[in-house]
C-alpha cells in the first residue's frame, strides 16, 4: 500500500494495526495535509456486521467534537475494502504511554 494513491490520499507509511483496521498515514494531495486512514481488515470487509460496526464508528466519531477524538474526513471504499479519513495526530500510541503499567492520578488529571 505504501506509495498507493487512493482517491485522492497517498500512503505514506503503515502506522500499526488491530483488531478493527490497518492505519497508515497518507496525504491528502487536495488539501495538502497529513491525514490517517483506516482500512477495515479484508477479512471483515465482507462480513456485515463489521461493516455495520465500522460505519457507526464513523458516524459517532463524527458527530463529537472534543480534543482527544479524531476528527473523521471521509469514509470510502479502495478495492472492496471500506476506509476512513481522518485527522492524524503526532505522539505516543495509548501502549507506549502506558508501558504495562498503570498511570498515576496526578498523571491521569494532567491529560488533556
Amino acid at each position: 500500500m505504501i506509495g498507493k494513491t487512493i482517491s485522492h490520499y497517498r500512503i505514506v507509511e503503515k502506522l500499526g494495526s488491530g483488531g478493527m483496521g490497518v492505519v497508515y498515514k497518507a496525504e491528502d494531495t487536495r488539501l495538502c495535509r497529513n491525514v490517517a486512514l483506516k482500512f477495515l481488515p479484508e477479512d471483515y470487509a465482507k462480513d456485515r456486521g463489521a461493516l455495520e460496526r465500522f460505519q457507526r464508528e464513523a458516524r459517532a466519531a463524527s458527530s463529537l467534537n472534543h480534543p482527544n477524538i479524531c476528527v473523521i474526513y471521509d469514509i470510502d471504499e479502495y478495492d472492496e475494502r471500506p476506509f476512513l479519513a481522518m485527522e492524524l495526530l503526532e505522539g505516543q500510541t495509548l501502549g507506549e504511554r502506558v508501558a504495562g503499567k498503570p498511570l498515576k492520578t496526578d498523571e491521569l488529571v494532567a491529560l488533556p
